[in-house]
């Protein structure tokens, strides 16, 4: 039975899933907000939720299990650091989906996912 498995496959096997949600919480840890599909948007929110709450824990075993999952020690390094900062009065409810249309090409629907609580875009993620 598969009862209570919601998680969407998005139509992509496992490995493409799980680099395709590590580089979209890379772009959404490194720039604030995103424009993705609603499908895919609705997929990033809760593994990019866990991953702050990984950041505000702040053990070395939180930041190998976000090492293992963004694979890239500078994001990592930015979670624990101004995210996790900027996160740390909120309870939950890091990221606000907010749809935006339709794209031209296909006529997707489109959203854009961004972090409650931005943190401005440093110069050290522009050489990243």
């Amino acid at each position: 039975m598969r009862h209570r498995k919601h998680h969407g496959s998005l139509g992509l096997p496992t490995g493409h899933r799980r680099a395709l949600m590590a580089n979209l919480a890379t772009a959404l840890l490194t720039h604030g907000r995103i424009e993705t599909t609603e499908a895919k948007a609705r997929a990033l929110r809760p593994y990019a939720e866990k991953l702050i709450t990984l950041g505000k824990r702040g053990d070395p075993h939180a930041r190998r299990q976000a090492l293992s999952k963004l694979r890239y020690r500078p994001i990592v390094d930015l979670l624990f650091g101004d995210v996790a900062a900027a996160c740390s009065d909120r309870a939950g409810g890091y990221t606000r989906i907010v749809k935006t249309g339709f794209r031209a090409g296909d006529a997707s629907p489109m959203a854009i996912i961004e972090l409650v609580d931005a943190v401005a875009e440093t110069d050290e993620l522009a050489e990243i």
